[in-house]
C-alpha cells in the first residue's frame, strides 16, 4: 500500500479539519484520519485523541494546532505532540501530498510519526499547489 485518496483539496477550508476512515489492506478496522488546512498548510494526524477516543477532527484549528473538544488538549500538527494537558501522549501524523487537487495520504506504519520517527507529515498548499486544481 502507498497513498489513499483522502478527499479532494477544496473540501477541506483554511483552518478547519475533515474527519475520514480510511480502509488499509491487512487492517481489521478503518484507520480514523483527521485531515487539517492551517497555516496554508494540509496535515494529516489520527483523528483520535490520545487521552480519551474522542474525534479530533470535531475540535478547533488554529496556528497549526488541533484541540479535542472533550477536555481542551492541544496537539501540534507537525508532530503530533500534545501541546496542553490532559494528553501527554502524541497522535501518529502521516505524510501528505496532493496531487490534481486531491489530498492524498500514506498510511504505512513506517511513515507514521507522532513521537516516534520524525520526518515529512505536511505538504504547502500555497501559490505551487494552487496550480494542481
Amino acid at each position: 500500500m502507498s497513498k489513499l485518496r483522502v478527499c479532494a483539496l477544496d473540501d477541506v477550508a483554511e483552518e478547519s479539519a475533515l474527519g475520514v476512515e480510511l480502509d488499509v489492506e491487512g487492517a481489521d478496522e478503518p484507520t480514523p484520519v483527521c485531515v487539517v488546512r492551517s497555516g496554508g498548510r494540509v496535515y494529516a494526524i489520527r483523528d483520535e485523541c490520545s487521552h480519551q477516543d474522542v474525534q479530533l477532527s470535531d475540535g478547533e484549528v488554529e496556528d497549526g494546532k488541533i484541540e479535542c473538544w472533550l477536555h481542551g488538549s492541544q496537539f501540534d500538527l507537525e508532530s503530533g505532540k500534545p501541546t496542553c494537558l490532559p494528553a501527554i501522549d502524541p497522535v501518529p501524523t502521516y505524510p501528505v501530498t496532493i496531487e490534481g487537487g486531491d489530498v492524498y495520504v500514506d498510511l504505512r506504519p513506517d511513515m507514521a510519526a507522532g513521537g516516534a520517527k520524525e520526518g515529512h507529515f505536511h505538504t504547502s498548499v500555497g501559490p505551487a499547489a494552487a496550480n494542481l486544481k
